[in-house]
């Protein structure tokens, strides 16, 4: 979860700490313990102390065992779901990692647009799926109107090609991962650059990882630059890669 608040933390920075108001982020479905939404709180009230970050879990029990690590009126947990309960605040992000994986892809369009509803005019939906130590990450970043990007992000010193990424594609993009389709092309052309920039490998994975990116930007519209690839990440619009 840490590329993604790192990531989230870079994009959603300088509107932090713009706002007028305290702003509010959603960890929804924060899982069987609340350690993410404690890690968000940390990161996010770096930029801005005084956000707020509410634990939304479905069930009472995970509710009940997060509340010793609630830290009011900063970090509170309540019970809910896809509606997001703020008591008629719009959320300024709302982070859904792992949420929607066990739904069926006809399932998240739905999803998406109710999460959106929720958001704040100028707010962020990153709905994505991670392994289960973090060292590969795929997310889609939503705003209002709907999908604006995709990310790829991995811990690069355990990346044995770029589409290792693809078991954690979003369910969005997760079956659309085959011949014909945009986003299985361009993890096909990831791992030809990936494979050219070996020699980089000599300098570091980052090196290597970078020149790959730098490549790519040849024939895709890549939408950020070295210091975000020198992280592990590489960012797509959404209208690249959609099914």
């Amino acid at each position: 979860m840490r590329r993604m608040d790192r990531w989230i933390v870079h994009a959603l920075g300088p509107r932090l700490r713009a706002a007028v108001v305290a702003p509010v982020a959603v960890d929804l479905g924060y899982g069987a313990a609340p350690w993410t939404a404690v890690e968000l709180h940390h990161r996010l009230t770096a930029v801005r102390p005084d956000l707020r970050v509410v634990g939304i879990e479905i069930e009472p029990a995970r509710v009940a065992a997060a509340l010793p690590y609630a830290r009011p009126p900063g970090l509170t947990f309540r019970r809910g779901g896809f509606e997001v309960p703020l008591d008629g605040a719009r959320a300024q992000l709302i982070r859904a990692a792992n949420v929607l994986r066990q739904y069926e892809e006809e399932a998240v369009e739905a999803v998406w647009a109710r999460l959106c509803g929720r958001l704040a005019p100028d707010g962020l939906l990153v709905e994505g799926t991670c392994d289960e130590v973090g060292r590969r990450h795929v997310w889609v970043a939503l705003g209002p109107e709907g999908p604006r990007t995709v990310t790829f992000a991995a811990r690069l010193a355990s990346l044995d090609r770029p589409s290792d990424l693809a078991e954690r594609l979003p369910k969005a993009l997760i079956h659309h991962n085959v011949p014909g389709r945009p986003v299985h092309a361009f993890l096909t052309e990831f791992d030809r650059a990936w494979a050219a920039a070996a020699p980089y490998g000599a300098f570091g994975a980052r090196q290597r990882w970078a020149a790959a990116c730098a490549a790519l930007a040849g024939s895709w519209p890549l939408v950020d630059a070295r210091g975000r690839w020198r992280q592990g990440e590489v960012t797509l619009p959404w209208a690249a890669l959609a099914p």
